[in-house]
């Protein structure tokens, strides 16, 4: 729930507007003329429904019925609300339907039942089931949610799944498998306590007998106690692992436990609980969002400690997205008749086995790790590893094939593989791994212009976050008036900074006399640094060249070379650079392309655009990409010898020359080097031929420029830019009005670059 008034007023506006709710339909064929009108209504749809009324499986074939599934419940058990009705569980059914598409790329339709009635539940559901490829049930109580999911995977040919069962199952059984082997021990001789007796709990305790834990080395405990073979009136479920053991509480069973396992309420479990455990304990404690014991306390206690949890601040998150999104799309590709315990297992091997693979840069970069490895802190995946896509579906769809549930099965398993690859690219992954990696370590970072309202919310939200320590400049009065307006809490993190004011006059005339010493004999007097000082670009930018911030954002309100000029006079480019240039992040439908050079040099010699590559280039290696990179002209390959295209070959030759290991080639046109069958087909000589593009790097900025907002523009593309490259230290400039999530990306951008400034810095120092 909304920790505050104003988180609870920021949720309920981003759920209302610009329009309410969180997924729409949107077509996917065309429908701008009659002809195209008439092949999608009336006359051209009877053709398909004749088709489908001849064969029932030509709906997979002429509908989207194949990649279609339905978030169904009735909100008798929402995470942390509990009992409240079907209307109200529709924001977290859309919200369902968001993971589904951004993680796996599967359409959803959210259905919210009116009804507690098993018997009215599942006929509703089976009415509805033609319409769907599969069914993911949803926050629907026990013990009725076992008797509901076990009927409709018995009486529907669709994947049925309750994912408040199967999904922690999933996950935490993947986890145990790796923490049992760290610990060196043995599935079928470890000694298990499960806290809570619901759906999730049964289904997590079923899993892991089924992967050798044995039902005598259990215990399990509901609200009431130990769960014992004496108790009375169990359901089925409880009677299942009831214990014979001659014990009444947590405390008796966590004695020589090896492994607790927590799904039900905080602050539970005790140290002294813990120090009673075996040798090299596991705790999965999953309650959310508070554990059943916190995570410092427990791992302070106990060295030898493997710990997992349901949060993303700390290591070994059971997340439930790393597994429901996954095996539907598994088993929606085959066409599975359901998800069975054999494809629930092989989703559980890969995700196991996937936490001992080398994790990519892209991984690490994200977490800011210096590097991911198999161990006590990593014995599952990360939520955003892109490995997940490309891992946990074909494990899946392998499984229902050889058991016997596949309808259409994959035969080419490396066209299968591409198709995943390309369904990576739909969605805006790129900017949560650069926040994720910004609250790392967050940075001291500027805002030149924070009386301005987006500006101070950018600000707000940056630091809520925890990607920034915000310093805010403008005129103090105005700052505090704005942030009273935004219940923006004024803590003692918070910086403000008027460079005009008297009380500042003293830090002003220190930072101008050091402008001053180095810019005397470039015709700058004293009283002009101290006037320049005292203008908020310039007292930014000086206190990042003075380590008094650690990066600036400045820009929203004014002109580009105005803000520029502060930058160059007093920060300058690094070490190596002889011209400084921009970048644009554009997360697209294909996936994340950047843009270059976007704001700095208008039209660039062959040497500048080599340049201008290579630190594109760095930039991607900064977000964990490899760049492949096409630099674009009107003609291709030599087909024309005007100046122009020439420049472009030219800069060309000497990056191939000069830096022959960058994947990179040109000059090309924008269609042959985005489209990788067209390039293959005809240029397979080509070092990009059969490789998806990331870097477009333009050959002016009059093209470069246009072309990045007539896509932000057109394709309603999330832009991140422009990205400065080569300056000293990280400065980042603001497109005119931007928009206050594109200041939030910018922040982020403005601290990882500080963190990779710092650790060049570091090593620099250590060589020295």
């Amino acid at each position: 729930m909304p920790s505050n008034e104003r988180q609870r007023r920021e949720a309920l506006v981003y759920h209302a507007k610009p329009k309410p709710g969180k997924i729409e339909v949107v077509p996917t064929k065309k429908y701008a003329t009659q002809r195209d009108l008439a092949l999608a209504y009336s006359p051209g749809v009877a053709a398909p429904c004749l088709e489908i009324e001849k064969d029932k499986n030509n709906s997979y074939k002429y509908t989207s019925k194949g990649n279609l599934v339905a978030v169904i419940s009735n909100g008798t058990a929402v995470l942390g609300l509990g009992d409240i009705g079907p209307e109200a569980s529709k924001p977290v059914m859309e919200g369902k339907g968001l993971l589904f598409k951004i993680f796996a790329d599967i359409d959803v339709f959210d259905i919210e039942v009116d009804t507690k009635d098993v018997e009215e539940f599942i006929a509703t559901v089976k009415r509805i089931a033609p319409t769907f490829g599969g069914i993911n049930l949803e926050d629907i109580k026990a013990p009725e949610a076992f008797e509901i999911e076990r009927r409709l995977k018995e009486e529907l040919d669709i994947p049925v799944m309750h994912d408040d069962q199967h999904g922690t199952a999933i996950i935490s059984a993947a986890a145990l498998l790796n923490a049992v082997e760290l610990a060196g021990k043995k599935m079928e001789e470890v000694k298990i306590v499960v806290s809570g007796a619901g759906a999730a709990a049964v289904s997590c305790s079923r899993l892991y007998k089924s992967f050798g834990a044995k039902a005598e080395n259990m215990v399990m405990i509901d609200s009431k106690g130990v769960i014992r073979s004496d108790r009375e009136n169990l359901t089925d479920e409880k009677r299942e692992f009831a214990s014979h053991r001659i014990i009444d509480s947590l405390d008796d069973a966590m004695k020589d436990a090896d492994v607790f396992v927590g799904l039900s309420v905080a602050d539970i479990v005790t140290p002294a609980m813990l120090l009673s455990m075996a040798d090299n304990p596991i705790v999965f404690a999953m309650a959310n969002p508070d554990p059943e014991i916190d995570y410092d306390l427990a791992v302070n206690t106990r060295k030898d400690l493997i710990m997992a949890t349901g949060r993303s601040d700390h290591p070994n998150q059971v997340n439930n997205v790393l597994g429901f999104p996954f095996i539907f799309r598994g088993a929606l590709d085959v066409r599975a008749s359901k998800i069975n315990e054999e494809m629930k297992k092989a989703a559980v091997r890969a995700l196991a086995n996937l936490a001992k693979q080398a994790v990519p840069e892209q991984v690490n970069i994200a977490y800011g790790e210096t590097k991911l490895n198999f161990g006590r802190e990593y014995i599952i995946p990360k939520p955003f590893d892109p490995r997940l896509l490309t891992e946990v579906p074909p494990a899946v769809a392998k499984a229902a094939m050889e058991s016997g549930v596949a309808k259409e099965p994959i035969e080419d398993w490396q066209r299968y593989e591409d198709e995943l690859y390309e369904r990576l690219g739909g969605d805006n992954k790129i900017t949560r791994l650069l926040l994720n990696r910004a609250k790392m370590n967050p940075k001291r970072v500027v805002y030149a212009e924070a009386d301005h309202l987006d500006v101070l919310k950018a600000a707000q939200i940056s630091r809520d976050e925890g990607v920034c320590k915000p310093i805010l400049l403008g005129r103090r009065e105005v700052i505090l008036e704005l942030m009273q307006e935004i219940e923006f809490e004024n803590g003692d993190d918070i910086v403000i900074i008027d460079p005009k004011s008297d009380e500042q006059k003293e830090q002003v005339n220190a930072y101008a006399e050091k402008y001053w010493e180095t810019s005397q004999r470039k015709g700058v007097t004293l009283y002009e640094a101290q006037k320049l000082l005292r203008e908020r670009n310039y007292f930014a930018a000086m206190m990042v060249n003075e380590g008094d911030a650690d990066a600036l954002l400045s820009g929203y309100s004014r002109a580009y070379p105005t803000v520029v000029r502060p930058i160059l006079d007093l920060i300058g480019m690094a070490k190596g650079v002889s011209r400084i240039a921009a970048t644009n992040l554009m997360n697209t439908s294909r996936g994340p392309l950047f843009i270059s050079d976007t704001s700095i040099n208008i039209n660039p010699s062959a040497g500048d655009l080599a340049r201008i590559a290579k630190m594109t280039s760095y930039i991607l290696k900064m977000f964990g990409m490899e760049p492949v990179m096409a630099m674009i002209s009107y003609a291709n390959y030599g087909s024309s010898h005007h100046p122009e295209a020439r420049k472009v070959k030219d800069a060309v030759e000497i990056l191939h020359a000069k830096s022959p290991e960058l994947l990179v080639d040109g000059e090309l046109q924008v269609d042959f080097a985005l489209n990788k069958e067209m390039l293959q087909s005809k240029f397979p000589f080509s070092k990009l031929a059969g490789r998806k593009v990331n870097a477009l790097i333009f050959p002016n900025l009059d093209s470069a420029n246009s072309n990045y907002k007539l896509i932000k523009e057109l394709n309603k593309a999330d832009s991140i830019g422009p990205i400065m490259m080569g300056l000293k230290k990280p400065a980042h400039i603001l497109q005119l009005g931007a928009s206050v999530e594109e200041m939030v990306n910018m922040t982020a951008v403005a601290v990882i670059d500080a963190q990779e400034k710092d650790k060049k810095r570091q090593a620099e120092l250590s060589i020295e």
